[in-house]
């Protein structure tokens, strides 16, 4: 490793970025290993949970809890997003703004300043292997 101290070069750094990049994307296959060996065990406890009728079940290294979770997503947005603005139920959707779209808006309109718009611009280097 290098320390910050340490005067590098950028043939050195890049070296150095290099390898931890490569070291992370070999931790990450075991990880996603690690997680299908879960999902399986998960699967199966599920499984005696639901043969047994429990949300819940204490064992003795740790509780198990059966949990319930639902997603939502419209197969027509236009429908959708109409019936939302017809009900005047906005607060079914998130507020977010879409980053592209306001970028591609603020350059075409560069007189036009949204009010209550903030902006966060940083850079960052990629380094891609030879």
């Amino acid at each position: 490793m290098i320390e910050e101290t340490e005067a590098c070069t950028a043939d050195k750094l890049t070296k150095v970025y290099v390898k931890i990049r490569e070291r992370r994307r070999e931790l990450a296959k075991q990880d996603k290993e690690l997680e299908e060996q879960l999902d399986i065990i998960a699967k199966q406890l599920l499984e005696i949970c639901k043969e047994q009728g429990a949300s819940t079940i204490r064992t003795e290294y740790g509780t198990i809890s059966r949990r319930t979770s639902k997603r939502f997503w419209p197969t027509d947005w236009d429908a959708f997003y109409k019936f939302v603005k017809d009900q005047d139920a906005m607060q079914l959707l998130y507020q977010r703004i879409n980053t592209a779209n306001m970028e591609q808006f603020l350059e075409e309109n560069p007189d036009l300043h949204p009010p209550g718009l903030n902006a966060d611009v940083s850079q960052t280097v990629v380094i891609v292997k030879r």
